[in-house]
């Protein structure tokens, strides 16, 4: 399996540049990471940028960021950790690094453009044709319709409706909802263009 740093940089779409987080992008992703619209569904939300450089900017999580330019501005991010699959102890070995956790954030000013979708689109060929792991997963909380929306309209699976699973910090325990999509469903997709 090929890793993100293996592979050609930068990825152009149709509206947007993914590349690899550099520290230069520090004060960009503050800009809008630091906003508690965006705050509201992602599962970090960073007090002030020393904790935000924390979070994004140690070797891991370098190896596993990318961000969306949008007309040479830094208007989100992606995260495609690779993980490993569940296998029997005799099988295990086949198990390592063929699964990528998917997961994207998009400055507010950016929403409703069909930006995150041309971005998880892309992202989910990276993983597929450039990383070449057999599966992709998401997850979101069951209220964060945009999300989900996004993942069923590029043709993810829901997969699991977990009741309760999620503890949001200011809604409590929630429902969250897990979406997949194998490799060779992806190959198998009709092409389609625009968001």
């Amino acid at each position: 399996m090929s890793s993100l740093t293996d592979l050609d940089w930068p990825l152009a779409t149709e509206r947007l540049v993914l590349r690899p987080l550099e520290p230069d992008d520090l004060d960009a992703l503050w800009a809008y990471r630091s906003d508690p619209r965006i705050n509201e569904w992602t599962g970090r939300s960073p007090r002030d940028r020393d904790e935000l450089l924390v979070a994004f900017f140690s070797p891991e999580a370098l190896a596993q960021t990318l961000v969306m330019e949008h007309a040479g501005e830094v208007v989100g991010d992606l995260m495609l950790k690779t993980t490993d699959a569940w296998g029997q102890a005799d099988v295990a070995d086949r198990t390592a690094g063929v699964e990528v956790e998917l997961g994207w954030t998009l400055a507010a000013a950016h929403q409703g453009r069909g930006l995150a979708t041309e971005a998880v689109r892309a992202a989910l060929g990276i993983c597929f044709d450039g990383l070449g792991v057999r599966r992709v997963t998401a997850g979101c909380f069951a209220d964060n319709e945009p999300s989900w929306r996004l993942m069923e309209r590029l043709g993810m699976r829901r997969e699991g409706h977990g009741i309760e699973e999620c503890l949001h910090r200011e809604l409590g325990w929630v429902d969250g909802y897990l979406y997949a999509l194998l490799a060779s469903e992806w190959r198998s997709r009709p092409t389609t263009h625009g968001p």
